[in-house]
């Protein structure tokens, strides 16, 4: 093989949204050799709108903290057209550290997805099969936490 053939990397990557506390949002699965930033517009766009009482729902958050790898100017320009602030460390010019706090949620949360045994090693072949199941494990975290925060009204006998 020489130095210019493309390199394959077998396996499948997860990239997902969470809230500040952890809640995954979005989840969305592409190929291992994949660059993170390419996927940033399909994980944003594929958070589902928020119901609020009054008004028109809110489909997207208002900031976004990321990492070094979506430090390019077609991230920034992407999260700019649809009104999100973007907090992404600068390659070069800022410290991994300064991030840490919210770096750590979202890798929190992709340790609870990778908890389940059907996705920490893939069995599936298709690729819609896998991320049916990453999006179900997601399902299941929200649903743990509601139960753990009580807020499921069919559970609670008040």
């Amino acid at each position: 093989m020489t130095d210019f053939e493309p390199k394959f990397k077998p396996g499948s990557k997860i990239h997902a949204m969470s809230e500040r506390g952890g809640i995954p949002l979005a989840v969305v699965v592409s190929a291992a050799n994949r660059n993170d930033h390419r996927e940033l517009e399909a994980v944003v766009d594929s958070v589902a709108p928020v119901k609020v009482p009054a008004g028109r729902p809110r489909r997207r958050p208002h900031k976004l903290h990321g990492d070094k790898g979506y430090d390019y100017p077609a991230c920034r320009n992407a999260l700019r057209r649809r009104g999100i602030i973007a907090r992404i460390a600068r390659r070069g010019i800022e410290s991994a550290k300064r991030l840490g706090r919210h770096r750590y949620v979202i890798e929190r949360t992709l340790e609870w997805v990778s908890r389940f045994r059907r996705l920490a090693r893939r069995y599936e072949h298709k690729a819609a099969h896998y991320t049916a199941f990453a999006q179900l494990a997601c399902a299941v975290i929200c649903y743990r936490r509601a139960v753990k925060l009580d807020l499921l009204i069919h559970n609670n006998p008040k």
